[in-house]
């Protein structure tokens, strides 16, 4: 148990407490099996006690037939002055019939007579019944130390003495909570020093100089200053054992602990498995499911699993990697299911393209006559104000007209978009009508949407899937307009990307044009064509 990590994920409980993040209990049902896949220890589902969803969930999810993760229901101890065994709360958690309850207890004395308004004494009452009560009832106990760290600020022998009230009731895990998200790395590495030192010696390796690792000691931390991750290592490398967070690092105020980020910090650099062998390279793609499910996006930015965690733009950057990937890369990008990215830029030099090119024509170099054409037409693209670093689909197809081997495989005739903008309570809709060609035959479609890009958007689909069944599964995902010239005003050139997916794959097209609808238009042919030809190409290397 002391050589890995076990990771409890709060997605569905703390991670629902976000800004923007609501969870239907089909959502919840699916998160779950995703975070299974994953190879988590724990799922801390909900609190059955505070709202119905919460419990209907419980009831259908005890139908789920989970390989790794064990559910877990989330309460508080008792209500002050009322026995544990008649707490409402308490039953709910016995109720949602997981095999794990997780309970959260006050460490810090502001909270216990300020916030509780109950004695020092009856809140350590509260945390030891209900830890006892819920292991006599056969439940493995974690218990969050809620607010230690400001509870050890404040009154240092109190937060100890809470988690000792835990520890000898029977609590199988001990979890310290950084819960205001304003603590230092070296201040987490302190505090464990003590805490370590209340645990049973058959827990722990006492081998000098340093006490070592304990499978029951955990720590959940938050964001609030920018520190969730780097308290995170730290506890794990202090001895802790198991580990709290939400997957993409959404929750309370600023979010908690990432997980698909210091997963792959702790089971690559510091050698401690947390998911079991091979699961570590399903975290990318897991975790955009898991976004989609909460209808937010992956941050670009993210560390490991981010678009642009694997982005190279600079030229010697490129062409670094290229000769020694570990030269301007901290680990394979393969390892956490992620791709390397070379964005195309007049800075990006010939080394960069070529690699690019080479997954249309695997004998481009970076001496060949095409990757010097490329350059020299993307430096020209670029001073006329399209954008090809976040556009890789249209560079793709940019490649492959360079290289002769592009023929498109639909035409749009024609296009008329009229929007309303009634008075009233009836709300603004637009309407385009589209005529396209498609192997000598003609198709016109209409569609109505909440905007003339939505409705071009529904009505060039419409046209084409009498031909291509398939783009009935894309959609946009992302849709960014700017304006590229401001000093021209309402006669400004505007750059459009889109970002689409058929929910395997997504990717990315762009458009300029100084009428937006126009540059829209561009981005979603390319985005409708570079599908289409990827299907092609797909079924014809299966075929062969």
């Amino acid at each position: 148990m002391n050589s890995s990590v076990e990771i409890l994920d709060t997605t569905l409980r703390d991670g629902a407490q976000g800004k923007g993040i609501t969870f239907s209990v089909q959502d919840k049902l699916a998160v779950v099996k995703a975070l299974d896949e994953l190879g988590v220890s724990f799922i801390e589902a909900g609190n059955p006690g505070s709202n119905p969803k919460d419990m209907e969930f419980f009831r259908l999810a005890a139908d789920l037939k989970l390989e790794h993760a064990r559910l877990c229901a989330f309460g508080s101890t008792r209500k002050k002055g009322t026995p544990v065994g008649e707490d409402p709360l308490i039953r709910s958690l016995l109720e949602a019939n997981t095999e794990a309850v997780v309970i959260f207890g006050k460490s810090w004395d502001l909270h216990v007579t300020e916030i509780l308004r109950v004695s020092l004494e009856e809140n350590l009452a509260m945390i030891a019944e209900t830890v006892a009560f819920l292991k006599a009832q056969g439940r493995l106990v974690i218990y969050d130390a809620e607010h230690f760290f400001d509870g050890r600020l404040a009154n240092p022998a109190y937060a100890l003495a809470t988690v000792k009230a835990a520890l000898d009731a029977g609590a199988d895990r001990i979890v310290l909570c950084d819960t205001n998200g304003g603590t230092f790395p070296d201040v987490i590495t302190e505090e464990l020093k003590a805490v370590i030192a209340l645990l049973p010696p058959t827990l722990m390796d006492t081998t000098p100089p340093d006490p070592g690792p304990s499978s029951l000691l955990g720590i959940h931390a938050h964001n609030d200053a920018d520190m969730a991750s780097a308290n995170t290592v730290a506890a794990v490398k202090a001895g802790c054992r198991h580990v709290q967070g939400t997957l993409l690092g959404f929750g309370e105020r600023c979010g908690n602990t990432s997980l698909a980020v210091v997963i792959p910090s702790i089971e690559l650099k510091l050698g401690l498995p947390c998911l079991g062998e091979g699961r570590l390279e399903r975290i990318s793609r897991l975790s955009r499911k898991v976004a989609e499910i909460a209808n937010i996006a992956v941050p670009d930015t993210m560390p490991y699993i981010g678009t642009h965690a694997f982005s190279h733009k600079a030229g010697m950057h490129a062409d670094g990697i290229l000769k020694t990937s570990r030269s301007f890369e901290h680990i394979d990008p393969i390892q956490v299911g992620n791709d390397r990215h070379f964005l195309m830029s007049e800075v990006g030099g010939r080394s960069a393209i070529a690699e690019r090119a080479k997954k249309i024509d695997p004998s481009i170099t970076k001496e060949h006559p095409v990757t010097a054409a490329l350059a020299s037409k993307l430096k020209t693209l670029e001073a006329e104000g399209w954008q090809f670093e976040g556009a890789d689909a249209s560079f793709e197809l940019l490649v492959r007209r360079e290289l002769g081997r592009y023929q498109p495989l639909f035409r749009i005739e024609a296009y008329r978009v009229v929007s309303e903008h009634p008075t009233g309570e009836t709300i603004a809709c637009s309407h385009t009508w589209v005529k396209v060609w498609v192997d000598g035959q003609y198709e016109i479609a209409a569609a109505e949407g909440d905007g003339p890009v939505n409705a071009l958007d529904g009505a060039l689909r419409r046209a084409l899937q009498r031909f291509y069944p398939e783009l009935e599964q894309v959609r946009l995902s992302d849709y960014k307009v700017r304006v590229i010239d401001g000093t021209a005003a309402t006669a400004a050139l505007v750059r459009v990307l889109i970002e689409s997916t058929d929910g395997r794959n997504r990717w990315s097209t762009v458009g300029v044009s100084a009428d937006i609808i126009d540059a829209s238009r561009a981005a979603l042919v390319d985005s409708i064509e570079y599908k289409l030809i990827g299907d092609i190409e797909r079924r014809f290397k299966a075929y062969l």
